[in-house]
């Protein structure tokens, strides 16, 4: 529905070419916002600063929602927690900076569940973000994205800057990253079937024991949940983007099973890790702040990520 707040508006998202970003860029042109402008990685380094000064003289923009990450699931984490700490906390850091001297008008912080401590009591609540040390497989992406936090409670604080934190759970959706290098649970399984299937093997292989539980948020969602919360909350505490609800990864193994069709055997590896034994998110603070509640049934979710996957794979 369209609003008036975003009338004219001039919004950068970085990140915006990715999964969740194209999301968000269909939200904010569906909630009456002009196409924001989508700075490509190839173009502006957000690493360094030059680069990050010449996005915000090309664009000038009036609110930056930071979606850029560099980001895999927990093979990926465990092989390159050095770039992914270094390199998140960079783009985030600087560009908040920058933002700050010149004048953007609203920051809008992309954080992730990594962020939470390791043995944080279910479901997760905001207030406890600084009990304890994350997961050690995801701990340097999650403190380096939490530093978005940090830095906009300081620049609230000392220059009165506008910058807001939001927390999303484990996302999917169509369009997600499949490549097994660096995907996450839910497209991981979903490859892993269908590739069994079109290749009659006789069974997959699945990491962990299948005990540890997940939540998931569908993309539309969650993009629908920045994009409320960048018009409607301008508060210093952190919110919490989730569905509200938990799956053992072995149920939701069961039900990509299910609507894949295949038919052989799972085999677990218990040698490789399950990561954090339990994540959900307590949902209620945003839902109050800007009135964002999670509509997509998870099965229907799943059932719509499966066919995408399968429609992508038959064009390529």
């Amino acid at each position: 529905m369209a609003s008036a707040f975003w009338r004219g508006r001039r919004v950068v998202v970085t990140g915006g070419g990715g999964f969740l970003g194209r999301a968000v860029v269909e939200q904010l042109i569906g909630h009456g916002c002009p196409p924001p402008f989508v700075p490509r990685s190839r173009d502006y380094d957000l690493r360094t600063e030059p680069g990050i000064a010449r996005l915000l003289d090309d664009a000038r923009p009036e609110m930056i929602i930071h979606l850029a990450a560099v980001v895999g699931g927990i093979g990926a984490n465990r092989a390159n927690p050095g770039r992914f700490f270094y390199d998140n906390l960079m783009m985030g850091t600087q560009l908040m900076e920058h933002a700050r001297q010149r004048g953007v008008g609203k920051f809008v912080g992309i954080g992730t569940v990594c962020a939470y401590p390791k043995y944080t009591p279910v479901p997760f609540q905001e207030d406890d973000l600084w009990n304890g040390y994350p997961e050690e497989t995801n701990a340097p992406y999650g403190l380096a994205k939490k530093m978005l936090l940090v830095q906009g409670e300081a620049y609230r604080a000392e220059y009165g800057f506008n910058s807001i934190f939001l927390l999303p759970v484990n996302l999917y959706g169509p369009g997600d990253n499949f490549d097994p290098a660096a995907s996450h649970v839910i497209p991981a399984l979903i490859k892993k079937c269908v590739d069994a299937i079109e290749a009659s093997e006789r069974s997959i292989t699945v990491w962990g024991t299948g005990k540890a539980t997940r939540e998931f948020l569908y993309v539309r969602d969650a993009a629908e949940g920045i994009v409320l919360a960048a018009e409607r909350y301008d508060g210093a505490e952190p919110v919490n983007l989730g569905a509200g609800f938990e799956i053992s990864i072995s149920d939701l193994v069961a039900l990509i099973v299910k609507h894949t069709g295949f038919s052989a055997d799972v085999v677990w590896d218990a040698s490789q890790p399950d990561g954090q034994q339990r994540r959900m998110l307590d949902p209620c603070r945003a839902a109050r702040h800007s009135g964002c509640v999670a509509k997509t049934p998870f099965e229907e979710g799943v059932r719509s990520t499966i066919e995408s996957y399968r429609r992508e794979r038959a064009s390529a």
